[in-house]
């Protein structure tokens, strides 16, 4: 296992947080453990709730743009060409 040294936390944090693990029946050092296991829970959750909405997200616009084909594209050629040609509004 790994130790983490923390330097510089405000004694009114360390305070409160001693108060939080008495309150939970735990060490300081417990409490933070837990604290960091929860944090990086909740991380990996929110997480996959994003992915979730993105995956979402996307098959909605697969829907909306329905088979593949139906939406006409310009070929990125006559694109480059075009900007290429233009003179941007220049004098």
């Amino acid at each position: 296992m790994a130790t983490i040294t923390v330097r510089d936390v405000d004694d009114d944090v360390v305070r409160r947080l001693k108060t939080l693990a008495d309150g939970n029946g735990r060490s300081l050092e417990s409490e933070l453990r837990h604290i960091f296991e929860q944090a990086i829970a909740n991380d990996a959750e929110a997480m996959a709730e994003k992915r979730k909405a993105f995956l979402e997200h996307i098959a909605r616009r697969k829907q909306q743009q329905g088979p593949a084909g139906d939406i006409p594209q310009t070929p990125s050629r006559m694109l480059i060409r075009e900007d290429r040609d233009s003179d941007h509004g220049r004098l």
